[in-house]
């Protein structure tokens, strides 16, 4: 990290508002460190970026702003790397917009350890979580970081599997890194900040702007080597990350569903145009050829279905989502005993509701 007079400079340089990253990065191409282009000549600065932003840059205070940067860096576990860092992730040098400052809660380092990216829909299934829970706690197994991007649905269930194993996990978020978007993951984030990092470009109090998803994606797929989709919608935000993924080189993973599932139709989308279909993190690791090791099929855990009533309701609902109807229908049980069955399978963890009434094995 730059010592706290040049870290000022750089702060400065990302703190005036109005002047965007392809500002920021031009004035840094043309005169090197932040201090070199406070020092310049406001003709010299407009030949750059033009006379109103340079005008801005050198008129607008960002003393405020550059404080409360620094206290929050003087917080214990908290760092910010910028451009001119030997320890910036090599990997974000990779992409047509690295940033030019990060703030990074927790393991720094983490962000240049090799990754692979978990992401999918927010509404997911629970057979959704489950698989990602399942991949990313196999994938971090065997060393690789799981980022993600700390959404409901299956980001939390990748960072959750992604803690579980050696190699942790890394959250991009769309705010400042001082605040935590969902609420609803909080303490997952405090986890993450402990064993993990979470990183933002974003300036501290940034709040969860719709503008700031889009660019929070493509860090996601700069950092890791890969992008693995579990579950996805055909408008989502994940085939974003994929399409990223694979502008800058990355791998792009699906894991295929239901065809009667709205959330597989993404991942069936991507696997139709070019992304590698994956069973098993065995799948992953082969394709990113890293050193394979003993890892079950990482869809969920199958259940042994066993006999009696249990085990023919099992069976009768297979593992696509089902209404009560079909189920009756193919069980040929009464409504009442039905329900009994369903409520002690739901109990044990062997079933679970859907909206719109539909029912899911797990």
């Amino acid at each position: 990290m730059p010592a706290a007079h040049s870290l000022s400079g750089w702060l400065r340089l990302t703190l005036t508002p109005g002047l965007g990253p392809a500002s920021q990065r031009q004035l840094l191409a043309a005169f090197g460190l932040p201090e070199a282009i406070y020092s310049a000549t406001p003709a010299a600065l407009a030949a750059v970026v033009g006379e109103p932003t340079s005008r801005l840059l050198l008129e607008h205070d960002a003393s405020r702003a550059v404080d409360t940067a620094l206290a929050w860096l003087a917080e214990s576990g908290n760092t910010v790397l910028t451009l001119g860092d030997a320890a910036y992730p090599a990997a974000l040098l990779e992409i047509p917009d690295p940033p030019v400052l990060l703030y990074v809660k927790g393991e720094a380092g983490l962000l240049s350890c090799p990754s692979i990216a978990v992401v999918g829909a927010r509404n997911a299934t629970p057979q959704g979580e489950a698989n990602a829970e399942a991949f990313s706690a196999a994938l971090s197994g065997t060393g690789l970081c799981i980022v993600s991007g700390l959404a409901l649905g299956i980001d939390a269930a990748a960072h959750r599997g992604g803690l579980a194993g050696d190699g942790r996990t890394v959250a991009v978020i769309g705010t400042g890194a001082d605040r935590i978007y969902p609420a609803r993951n909080a303490a997952l984030a405090r986890r993450i900040a402990e064993a993990g990092a979470i990183v933002s470009e974003f300036p501290l109090g940034s709040g969860p702007l719709a503008h700031h998803f889009p660019r929070r994606n493509r860090l996601i797929a700069g950092l890791s080597r890969g992008v693995l989709v579990v579950e996805a919608a055909v408008k989502s935000g994940s085939l974003i990350t994929a399409r990223l993924a694979g502008d800058c080189g990355r791998e792009v993973f699906a894991i295929p569903g239901s065809i009667h599932s709205p959330l597989s139709r993404g991942c069936h989308r991507l696997i139709r145009d070019g992304a590698k279909l994956v069973e098993s993190a065995n799948d992953i690791l082969e394709e990113l050829r890293l050193p394979e090791r003993e890892v079950a099929p990482q869809q969920a855990s199958s259940l042994v279905e066993g006999g009696g009533d249990e085990g023919h309701v099992l069976t009768a609902l297979g593992h696509d989502p089902v209404d009560i109807e079909t189920l009756v229908h193919r069980t040929s049980l009464t409504p009442e005993a039905l329900y009994a069955i369903l409520l002690t399978l739901e109990l044990d963890g062997r079933v679970s509701r859907l909206p719109g009434g539909r029912l899911q094995r797990l």
